[in-house]
């Protein structure tokens, strides 16, 4: 039987008894970081062996862990936090089991995607779960602009070295949408910055992102999602200057303004300007 067992996304503390029986009964635990997974371990005194399963090896660990299956044995899967399979490479051993019949069971528990929503303020009535956006700028608004017409709350994760521009781009492609942004979970120093999109993109362009981010963001509401776009959307770049020049900024504030919300070079954004002026 293969388990997908849910472990703590912060506090040790938030791990069921049952989650605990299991670690210690089965004859494997198959883990995407075997040292961060041997810290909860020790923390309960379990001493179960421990193999590693990640998203660089499963193609070389998946069919070794299925020839265990096949034999009879009990595996736990876990992943550095939370319930495995979701954003990560546990769904290729999931489907690696079920297609060999072997049975597989899950011990929920924590979720950073429901633990982020439920403190969001957001509606929870439907939502989304995106995971991880492309990292590529390009293809990361091309998937947000299919996303932009769903009513739906929107749950994405984020790393941090990736949230400002992430953020921008929501901005860009969503517009004025109520947003929440969720870090350091059940842990000491959680924080949970609730406001608008714009709000967010102001908030860490001045602070530092650190942590792993879970991002919450209202879903486009009944009414047509054209509401929710920002009013220069639509707008060339060289108009997109012109606005924020229109509302008091000088040339060099709406240069550096408009490579932030379109995430181009403000060199990009000049070169536009000058087109348009001669």
């Amino acid at each position: 039987m293969l388990y997908l067992c849910a472990t703590p996304i912060g506090n040790l503390e938030d791990i069921t008894m049952r989650a605990l029986r299991v670690l210690r009964e089965v004859d494997l635990i198959a883990a995407e970081d075997t040292r961060h997974t041997r810290k909860l371990l020790s923390r309960y005194d379990i001493h179960t062996g421990l193999t590693s399963y990640h998203r660089h090896n499963m193609r070389a660990k998946g069919p070794v862990l299925l020839d265990l299956l096949r034999s009879g044995k009990n595996i736990a899967l876990v992943s550095d936090a939370g319930m495995p399979g979701v954003s990560d490479q546990g769904s290729e051993l999931v489907g690696l089991a079920l297609r060999e019949g072997c049975g597989v069971t899950a011990i929920p528990g924590p979720s950073a995607a429901i633990t982020a929503l439920v403190v969001s303020g957001l509606p929870t009535e439907s939502f989304i779960f995106i995971g991880f956006l492309p990292s590529s700028a390009k293809a990361r608004r091309e998937k947000l602009r299919e996303l932009q017409p769903q009513q739906g709350t929107l749950i994405f994760y984020e790393a941090p070295h990736r949230l400002r521009a992430t953020l921008a781009d929501l901005y860009e492609v969503l517009g004025h949408r109520a947003a929440a942004a969720a870090r350091e979970l059940t842990k000491l120093h959680e924080e949970i910055i609730r406001g608008s999109l714009a709000e967010l993109v102001e908030h860490f362009r001045e602070k530092e992102p650190r942590g792993e981010f879970t991002l919450v963001v209202d879903g486009a509401g009944a009414e047509s999602p054209a509401k929710n776009e920002p009013e220069w959307l639509h707008l060339s770049p060289a108009d997109h200057v012109a606005l924020i020049e229109a509302k008091g900024a000088g040339r060099k504030d709406a240069l550096r303004e408009v490579a932030r919300l379109r995430g181009i070079s403000r060199r990009e954004v000049y070169q536009a300007v000058l087109e348009k002026e001669t």
